[in-house]
C-alpha cells in the first residue's frame, strides 16, 4: 500500500501583480548567459575536438623533466607563443588607439595667428602688426625650389611616407626611456600636427597622440595640403612664422622672389633658429653655412637641384642684419593707428578676431603726401628747437589732408608713436578760433537770420553788410546780451581793429571777427552747431552755446576741420573721413561698410563760402594765388594765442595745420603759443600746410 505524500504547501503571494510578474522574468544576467549559451552552442562539438590540442598547447611552467635553473627557462614553443601574443596585443592596442583617435576640430590658435599687413593707396605694403609675423601663402605661390630646399632638410620622402617616421618614433622612443629626454625624427606631418593641434611638451604620451593624429590626417588631407599648412606655421625665428614672413625678416623680399640658395639658408633655420640664425654669432654662422651646404647637396642628391646650378651657389648667402618687420616708422605707427580702428569698426571685427592677423587692410594714406607733410613738420620742429627749445619742447603740429570724396590722405600726428601715443592729428584740445567762421557763413547763408523773436527769416548774401568794429556790443531781438556776470558782451577783432560797415564776404575773406559773432546770433546757435557738424565736425568737440561759440570755442581735430574744408569744395556734400578702402583675410574679401555723401549745406551756399576762402587765400597770398587761382583757404587765431590754424582746397583735397603747445605731463590745457607758430610774414601753419598741398 502505498503512501500519498501531499506536496507542500505553496506560500501565498505578496505585493501586488505586477511585482510578482517581475519576479517571473530573468534577471539581465540571466538574459546574456542564456544568450551567448546559444550563439556558441553550434561550436560545441568542435571545441570538444580541439580540447585535446589545446591542452598540449598550454604552457607548463616551470618546466616538468628539468633540473635547476633550467625548469625556469622557457621553450622555444613558449618564447614563440609570448612574441606573437604580444605582437597580437599590440597590433590590437594600435588599432584601437587608431579607431578612437580623433583629429582635433580646434586648431591650436597662437599656431594659426598671422599678423596684419597695412599698404599704402598705391598698393604697396606700409607696416606689419601683431602678436607673431606670419602671413599664409597658398602652396602654388612657394617656388618649388623653396619647397624642395625644406623637404630635403627635414623630410625627403614626405610624399611617400604614411605620414609618421616608425624610425624616428623608435629612436625618440629610445632616447626618452633610455637617456630622460625626447629627441626629433619627425616627419612634416608630424611635425605640422604638433604645430597646430598638440602643445610642444615633449612626452612619450604627446608624441603618441602626434603619431595616431598624423596617421589620420594624412589619410584625410593631401601631401601638399600638409605641405602647405607645415610651410605656414613653422617657426623661423626673428619672430616671424611661416615662410613668407621668414623671406621677409631675412632678406627683405617676398618668398615668390627666392632663389634656392636662399630658400636653403631658410630651411636650416627650422632645425632651431637659435642655433642656425648666422647673424647670432660666429659659431651660428658656422653652423648655418655647413647646414645650408648640406641642404643644397640633398637637392642635388634627390635630383630637385641640378649639379651645374648646386655650382653656381659657392657663395654663403647672407641674411639682412637685422629684421626690417619691426621698424615700421613712426609716422606709420599712427597711420597703423587710425586703420586698425577705423577697419575694426566698419568691418564689424572684435579685438579678438582682429589680433588673430591674417588680414590686409588697403589703406587711403597717399606715400608721397604722408613724406611731403612729414617733411615739412620734422623741418619746423627742428627749427623750433633751435630758436627757442623751451618753447619748442611743448609745441605740437597737428596736421590731416582729405579729399572732398572722404579719403583720409596723409596725418602728421606725433615725433614718434613709441614715445607719445598721443596723436596730434586727430586730438580735439585746441579751440579752432577764427578757423571756425566758415560754419558760421554757411549757416546764416543757409537758415538766414533772425531780427524779431519769432518772425520769419531774413535771407542772408555775400553782400549782405554788418557792423565790423571792434567791440560792438552783441544784440538780441530783445536788446544786448549779457553774460551770467552781469555784463554786456562785445565782440573784438585781432589787434583791436575796426573795419566799420562790411559785407560778410569780405569780413570772411580779411578774417573780421565781430560781423560772425553778432551773425552767430541771428541765425541761431543751434543753426550754427548743426551746420558744422553736418560739415563734419563731432559733436563732442563744439563750444558752449554762447555767443562766443562763432567765434571758434569748438575744437576740432585737425582731420575733422580739414574735413569740413572739403565739404564746401565738394558742393555742399560732406563724406565721412575714412582711412580704408577695403579689408580682405588672406586674400578673400571681407564684408566693409564703406561711407556714403550727404547733403550739408546746398550746393550755392558752398560754392559762395568757396569763394569767401577764394579771397582770403588770395588777399594773404597774392603770388602764388596768380600761379593757383583756385586754391581756397584761410588762417585762424584762436583767443589768447593758444593755436594757430591754416586750413584751405585745392584740387579736391582739403589741409588743416594746427600750431600749439601742451605740456601733456602737467594738463591737456593749452598754452600761449609765445611766437612757436611764427609772424605774420613768416607763419609755421601756412608753411606746413603749403608744402602739404604742394604749393611751396
Amino acid at each position: 500500500m502505498q503512501l500519498r505524500v501531499p506536496p507542500p504547501p505553496v506560500p501565498p503571494a505578496t505585493g501586488g501583480r505586477s511585482e510578482r510578474r517581475r519576479n517571473a522574468r530573468p534577471s539581465a544576467w540571466e538574459r546574456t548567459v542564456t544568450t551567448v549559451s546559444r550563439l556558441l552552442a553550434p561550436l560545441a562539438p568542435y571545441a570538444r575536438r580541439l580540447a585535446p590540442y589545446a591542452r598540449r598547447l598550454r604552457p607548463l611552467y616551470p618546466r616538468p623533466g628539468r633540473d635547476g635553473w633550467r625548469r625556469w627557462i622557457p621553450s622555444w614553443r613558449q618564447w614563440i607563443g609570448a612574441v606573437l601574443s604580444s605582437f597580437g596585443l599590440l597590433s590590437a592596442f594600435l588599432v584601437t588607439a587608431y579607431a578612437l583617435t580623433d583629429i582635433p576640430s580646434n586648431l591650436n590658435t597662437y599656431a594659426t595667428q598671422q599678423d596684419n599687413v597695412y599698404f599704402w593707396s598705391d598698393g604697396t605694403p606700409m607696416a606689419r602688426t601683431g602678436w607673431v609675423q606670419r602671413q599664409a601663402m597658398p602652396l602654388k605661390d612657394i617656388p618649388e625650389d623653396v619647397r624642395w630646399a625644406v623637404l630635403a632638410a627635414e623630410n625627403e620622402s614626405f610624399y611617400t611616407d604614411p605620414g609618421i617616421s616608425v624610425k624616428g618614433l623608435t629612436r625618440a622612443l629610445y632616447r626618452t626611456v633610455g637617456k630622460g629626454d625626447t629627441e626629433g625624427g619627425s616627419t612634416i606631418t608630424q611635425q605640422y600636427v604638433k604645430n597646430v593641434y598638440l602643445n610642444q611638451n615633449q612626452t612619450i604620451s604627446r608624441k603618441f597622440t602626434e603619431a595616431m593624429i598624423s596617421l589620420k590626417l594624412d589619410n584625410k588631407m593631401s601631401k601638399d595640403q600638409i605641405l602647405e599648412g607645415y610651410l605656414n606655421t613653422s617657426w623661423f625665428g626673428r619672430g616671424s612664422y611661416g615662410i613668407q614672413r621668414a623671406a621677409q625678416a631675412y632678406y627683405g623680399k617676398d618668398v615668390s622672389k627666392l632663389n634656392a640658395s636662399q630658400a636653403a639658408m631658410l630651411a636650416g633655420l627650422l632645425k632651431g633658429a637659435g642655433l642656425y640664425d648666422p647673424t647670432l654669432g660666429k659659431a651660428n654662422h658656422q653652423r648655418a653655412e655647413e647646414r645650408w651646404k648640406w641642404i643644397l647637396d640633398r637637392m642635388v642628391k634627390i635630383h630637385r637641384l641640378s649639379p651645374q646650378e648646386r655650382a653656381t651657389y659657392t657663395t654663403f648667402p647672407e641674411p639682412l642684419k637685422s629684421n626690417p618687420l619691426y621698424n615700421t616708422g613712426a609716422q606709420s605707427d599712427y597711420l597703423v593707428e587710425l586703420a586698425s580702428s577705423y577697419a575694426k569698426k566698419s568691418a564689424h571685427l572684435t579685438d579678438k578676431q582682429f589680433d588673430l592677423g591674417g588680414y590686409q587692410i588697403y589703406t587711403t594714406f597717399d606715400r608721397k603726401r604722408e613724406q611731403a607733410l612729414t617733411d615739412a613738420v620734422t623741418k619746423a620742429r627742428k627749427q623750433a628747437r633751435q630758436k627757442d627749445p623751451d618753447m619748442a619742447k611743448n609745441g605740437h603740429y597737428g596736421a590731416a589732408s582729405v579729399a572732398t570724396d572722404g579719403r583720409i590722405l596723409a596725418v602728421y600726428g606725433g615725433p614718434d608713436h613709441r614715445t607719445q601715443g598721443y596723436n596730434e592729428s586727430n586730438s580735439a584740445t585746441v579751440p579752432a578760433g577764427s578757423a571756425f567762421l566758415p560754419f558760421v557763413y554757411a549757416a546764416g547763408l543757409e537758415h538766414g537770420v533772425h531780427k524779431t523773436r519769432g518772425g520769419p527769416a531774413t535771407p542772408v548774401t555775400p553782400e549782405t553788410p554788418y557792423n565790423g568794429d571792434d567791440g560792438v556790443p552783441v544784440t538780441t531781438p530783445e536788446g544786448p546780451y549779457w553774460d551770467r556776470s552781469g555784463k554786456k558782451v562785445a565782440a573784438h577783432n585781432d589787434g583791436g581793429k575796426s573795419y566799420g560797415r562790411i559785407t560778410l564776404r569780405q569780413a570772411l575773406a580779411r578774417s573780421v571777427n565781430t560781423p560772425f559773432m553778432q551773425l552767430g546770433m541771428d541765425t541761431g546757435l543751434e543753426n550754427v552747431r548743426q551746420t558744422a557738424e553736418a560739415s563734419g565736425l563731432l559733436s563732442d568737440s563744439m563750444g558752449p552755446q554762447v555767443p562766443a561759440l562763432a567765434l571758434g570755442t569748438s575744437t576740432p581735430s585737425a582731420i575733422r576741420m580739414a574735413s569740413g574744408y572739403a565739404t564746401f569744395a565738394a558742393g555742399g556734400t560732406h563724406t565721412e573721413p575714412y582711412s580704408v578702402r577695403r579689408v580682405t583675410r588672406n586674400g578673400a574679401p571681407v564684408a566693409f561698410d564703406t561711407p556714403h555723401s550727404r547733403r550739408a549745406v546746398g550746393a550755392q551756399v558752398a560754392q559762395e563760402v568757396d569763394e569767401a576762402l577764394t579771397d582770403s587765400f588770395r588777399t594773404a597770398h597774392p603770388a602764388t594765388a596768380a600761379t593757383r587761382p583756385a586754391v581756397a583757404g584761410k588762417a585762424g587765431t584762436a583767443d589768447k594765442d593758444t593755436a594757430a590754424w591754416y586750413a584751405g582746397t585745392a584740387d579736391s583735397v582739403s589741409t588743416a595745420v594746427v600750431v600749439y603747445r601742451m605740456d601733456l605731463a602737467k594738463s591737456l590745457q593749452p598754452l600761449p603759443l609765445h611766437g612757436l607758430a611764427g609772424t605774420s610774414a613768416d607763419d609755421v601753419p601756412y608753411t606746413l600746410w603749403s608744402a602739404a598741398m604742394g604749393l611751396g
